[in-house]
């Protein structure tokens, strides 16, 4: 039988190594899928529920495999659902690949069913490149320039392939006059800094008393190097979002996440710092790095697109974090003055005792930090966990104590809603023989968690190590925004669009196959946790949190947050549970601390 182009493209993604394809079925595509059905499934199609949770869950495992992620879907609206996944890649520079069906090229231009125009549609989210194959010989060099694109610009691709194309007989491109071969493969290189660049940097970090560091995902295989760095510098160690698995948060000089969702001892670094050096990040909020003027600055980073924003650098050096790091270690001067240092890690130990203190501070029924501290104590220290946006995010932010190889994200720049699920699927491809743990706040779940638990259901049972936990931060709440408008809009909570049906999430859990546990009571938590991280199949956490504590931004007074209290008595419906619970929680950082 002679080989179509739906043949040709899954042989050429077995090649390049894919592995996975997330994707949802339509007629748009069923020239390819037809070739799945004669390739023995190879590579291996994934359904998800819809196809925007498809093109999460390529995220998620391009995240946390460092290998692309690829999706499918079918033409017009399969096509137009992908966009968010996609854009979540290219706002958190992800390598992710689409390949999208389109309708027969004798129909194009006439309005036909289904019909989008996806060069333009796509030409923003993967401008890097998009391309449509419209005769077999563009193959294999669209397929090939749409991985290497991801995989160079970490970024996502698209390739769009009309229904009829991918039927016909593949034909490989000759050696003729507008012909374009291809081939396999690529070898990266180590992008080494300047020389005269990284003598510059150490001369300015050597002259600095008061070195903090920050940290971004760009620094994530640089571990080692930046360790003995800020052992040389006597630094501490900020951590942008995106990054807050680059090292562990045992560490002593590691003062945690940095901005709104930050904590106080990367508020104080950065407040009383004389010298910043940012290592793969391009943490966006400003506000929340040194006063202008107040710090002379080093940055490094692999992309040179990114490369001296955000701050006033003196000197911006491009190239790979840990060969730029192994660069500058011979020409740091070990800093003899250790009190920078000291003054970093009092803040730290006294910032994680207040998060113990905060995390017991009573609720109705359930402090949510109280349902993070007890999971920082008992999660592995292989484990994969996610995020969703909104208010687990903060708490995932601040309380989660990461240790070991824990490996962690979320919808850092996009913060869109709804991938925390996705990822922890995306997750499981990636590393069957780890636990994964998603922390969802209750939107999000209705949104598109609940669905995906289908797809749990659908394929756990093939996992090496079936523990996939979904702690549900149930309070009937859309408690980001919610917060937000009492913030930002001085407004109270508006309850026609924030306040949720109410459902049990263990219940539907259950009713699928999987185990499910409702916790009400926080001396449940502990217990809880427990079960879930020994349990033989995944399991939703059911839990019942307050949403009156307030997600204070590390540099809020006690004065501020009497004055946002005061503001909240114009009509907040929960006004006096949010008084109670925000001062309560703010005053246990004035109390005395046993350092």
């Amino acid at each position: 039988m002679s080989q179509t182009v739906g043949d040709f493209i899954l042989a050429r993604l077995r090649d390049w190594g894919v592995e996975h394809v997330f994707g949802y079925p339509g007629d748009g595509i069923n020239g390819l899928l037809a070739a799945w059905g004669r390739a023995e499934n190879r590579p291996r199609f994934i359904q998800a529920r819809h196809e925007e949770m498809a093109a999460f869950a390529a995220v998620g495992y391009a995240k946390f495999s460092g290998k692309v992620g690829v999706c499918a879907a079918t033409s017009g609206p399969g096509a137009i659902h992908l966009l968010n996944g996609l854009y979540d890649a290219k706002l958190d520079h992800v390598p992710v690949v689409a390949i999208v069906g389109q309708t027969n090229r004798s129909a194009m231009g006439g309005s036909y069913q289904q019909e989008v125009d996806l060069l333009s549609l796509f030409k923003d989210v993967a401008s890097e490149y998009v391309q449509v194959v419209n005769v077999p010989e563009q193959l294999p060099n669209v397929l090939d320039r749409a991985l290497r694109v991801a995989l160079a610009e970490r970024a996502p691709t698209c390739v769009i392939l009309p229904a009829d194309v991918q039927e016909l007989d593949y034909s490989p491109p000759t050696h003729a006059f507008k012909m374009v071969p291809s081939s396999l493969g690529v070898r990266w290189p180590a992008v080494s800094p300047d020389d005269a660049g990284v003598r510059a940097a150490a001369e300015l970090l050597n002259a600095g008393k008061k070195v903090a560091i920050l940290a971004g995902q760009g620094a994530r295989g640089a571990r080692a190097e930046l360790i003995e760095v800020a052992d040389r510098l006597g630094a501490g160690v900020a951590k942008a979002l995106l990054g807050k698995d680059v090292l562990p948060d045992d560490l002593p000089f590691v003062t945690g996440a940095i901005g709104l969702l930050g904590t106080r001892p990367s508020y104080e670094l950065m407040r009383d710092c004389d010298t910043l050096l940012t290592i793969g990040s391009s943490f966006p909020y400003s506000q929340f790095l040194p006063d202008l003027h107040q710090a002379r600055a080093v940055q490094i980073d692999i992309d040179a697109r990114y490369i001296g924003m955000r701050y006033p650098y003196e000197i911006n050096l491009v190239g790979d974090a840990a060969a730029t790091l192994r660069a500058l270690l011979p020409l740091l001067d070990r800093k003899e003055d250790r009190s920078w240092r000291e003054t970093v890690e009092r803040n730290v130990a006294r910032w994680w005792e207040t998060v113990e203190r905060e995390a017991h501070v009573e609720g109705r029924p359930i402090n949510p930090m109280r349902l993070f501290w007890e999971a920082s104590a008992r999660l592995p220290d292989n484990a994969i966990l996610a995020a969703d946006s909104g208010s687990a995010a903060n708490w995932y932010a601040r309380d989660l104590r990461l240790r070991g190889d824990m490996r962690g994200s979320l919808s850092g720049t996009l913060a869109t809603m709804g991938p925390g699920v996705p990822y922890g699927i995306g997750a499981k491809f990636a590393h069957s023989d780890r636990p994964v743990i998603v922390f969802e706040g209750d939107g999000a779940m209705q949104m598109n968690g609940l669905a995906e638990l289908l797809t749990i259901a659908r394929y756990w049972h093939e996992w090496a190590d079936p523990r996939f936990v979904v702690a549900v931060l149930h309070n009937n709440d859309l408690n980001q925004v919610t917060w937000e408008m009492r913030a930002m809009q001085g407004a109270p909570k508006f309850t026609e669009s924030q306040t949720l049906p109410e459902v049990s999430y263990a219940d539907f859990a259950r009713a699928v196959g999987l185990h499910g546990v409702a916790v009400d009571e926080p001396g449940q938590l502990g217990p809880a946790w427990d079960r879930a991280l020994a349990a033989d199949r995944p399991t939703v956490l059911d839990v019942r949190t307050d949403p009156n504590f307030p997600p204070i931004p590390p540099h809020t007074t006690f004065e501020q947050a009497k004055d946002a209290a005061e503001a909240l008595l114009k009509g907040d419906e929960n006004r006096w549970g949010i008084i109670s619970a925000g001062l309560r929680t703010k005053v246990q950082e004035l109390l005395p601390h046993r350092g």
